[in-house]
């Protein structure tokens, strides 16, 4: 066996990991990116998976089309809980999508004849290939820059930094945020439908609480600045639990504690486009 080869034995599905990983915090960024604080992307993450395996495992539904229905699911959702709770904003908007996520995990509890219930779905068939992780990230990030250079990219900046003045200013803030979200969701979707096809079970409790707070530490720590910041956020969470085994049970902790000190000492995130400028400017005058 090559070097390459019993490298990706080992840490093949860490790799694909970090490029799932890599969708979630794009996904939130989106919203994110248009003022939005929504906490609902580790259900719609759930929504996809199980949305996806079932049409696999159920259907023989060929990959391609397991990958549009785990986006097309929880974008369909989105949209439908977007009409009451986008009218919420702040702490409002992330509670009601905290209660949603609780929602979605309950109802996967209690459908145990089509989800598996507590005990989740076994035996999905490992059809994730690299390049299919490679392809997704790509494209995402290729969208996303393109439309951040838009109008609708410019209509995100603005509400995100004055909701009122936007509206005043002629952007119809309720179908920008709404366009966000539901996006939002189906890139999350996208990734759980990957993470189904790559891990061979899922289950409800992989897309609670933990798992959301898990993805907007992603975002928060690498900046909402530009699209490289979450790439970078969810590279450093994905890569320290293998780096520090030790405090695995501590997870979640650790994750709050790197919220705490993001806020608190950097609040624009690691990748700061601003801040290199300031300190490249600083440096040569120097």
């Amino acid at each position: 066996m090559s070097g390459f080869e019993n490298f990706w034995a080992i840490y093949g599905n860490l790799v694909l990991t970090l490029g799932t990983n890599a969708l979630l915090a794009l996904s939130i960024w989106l919203t994110l990116a248009c003022g939005m604080l929504a906490m609902a992307n580790a259900a719609f993450m759930g929504i996809g998976a199980y949305a996806a395996a079932l049409l696999t495992m159920n259907y023989d539904a060929p990959f391609s089309v397991a990958l549009l229905g785990g986006m097309a699911a929880p974008a369909v959702v989105a949209l439908l809980i977007g009409l009451p709770t986008l009218r919420l904003s702040g702490v409002y908007l992330a509670m009601a999508t905290l209660g949603f996520g609780e929602v979605v995990r309950v109802t996967i509890l209690n459908t145990e004849s089509v989800t598996g219930g507590a005990l989740g779905l076994n035996g999905i068939p490992q059809l994730t290939q690299w390049w299919h992780v490679a392809l997704s990230v790509v494209i995402v990030v290729f969208v996303l820059w393109r439309v951040r250079a838009s109008k609708v990219g410019r209509a995100f900046d603005a509400i995100r930094g004055d909701e009122t003045a936007a509206g005043l200013m002629g952007i119809n803030v309720r179908s920008s945020k709404m366009l966000a979200f539901v996006a939002g969701a189906a890139i999350a979707g996208l990734a759980g439908a990957l993470n189904a096809h790559l891990t061979f079970f899922i289950g409800p409790n992989e897309y609670g609480f933990d798992r959301g707070v898990e993805i907007l530490t992603m975002t928060i720590l690498g900046g909402i600045g530009s699209l490289i910041g979450p790439l970078v956020g969810s590279f450093i969470i994905t890569l320290l639990p293998e780096m520090l085994r030790g405090f695995s049970d501590f997870r979640l902790v650790v994750n709050g504690l790197i919220l705490v000190l993001i806020v608190l000492f950097l609040p624009q995130g690691i990748w700061d486009p601003a801040r290199f400028k300031r300190w490249f400017k600083g440096g040569k005058h120097a």
